[in-house]
């Protein structure tokens, strides 16, 4: 009888779960931040080291930050591509921010608020403004 019971609490608790974590799944899809199509007029602003900002106004069809980056006529950047998050951006402009070696990290933000994704699912909307900031670890 023991058996039966505890196989029985087994499977309630399992399906509990999975009920939970269909709910959150639905929950993050209908209130993740979704990109806009169509063509939109954004700016990027690039924050170097000794605090210079060098500004580039995009006009793209881009749906997340990268492709608008690319499109930056002038604007380059490089870094390391990972399946989980996308590319962690080490270089821009020619100035690497490696934390692992200077303690320095590209910040990248979004209307002046910190961005929530990496540059590969980072909404782009008409309007926008992100900075790439270059910033030394407190």
């Amino acid at each position: 009888m023991e058996n039966k019971s505890g196989n029985k609490k087994l499977i309630i608790g399992l399906i509990a779960l999975v009920v939970v974590i269909g709910a959150f799944a639905i929950i993050y899809n209908v209130f993740r931040a979704k990109p806009t199509e169509g063509s939109k007029s954004i700016t990027i602003n690039v924050v170097n080291s000794r605090e210079e900002t060098t500004s580039y106004s995009v006009k793209t069809d881009a749906e997340y930050l990268r492709q608008a980056m690319e499109e930056a006529e002038g604007l380059t950047f490089s870094g390391t591509e990972s399946e989980e998050y996308g590319m962690m951006v080490d270089t821009v402009n020619g100035e690497r921010a490696d934390y692992s070696l200077d303690n320095a990290y590209w910040n990248f933000l979004v209307n002046g608020e910190y961005g929530n994704y990496g540059i590969d699912k980072q909404p782009v909307n008409d309007g926008d403004e992100y900075s790439i900031v270059y910033t030394p670890a407190e």
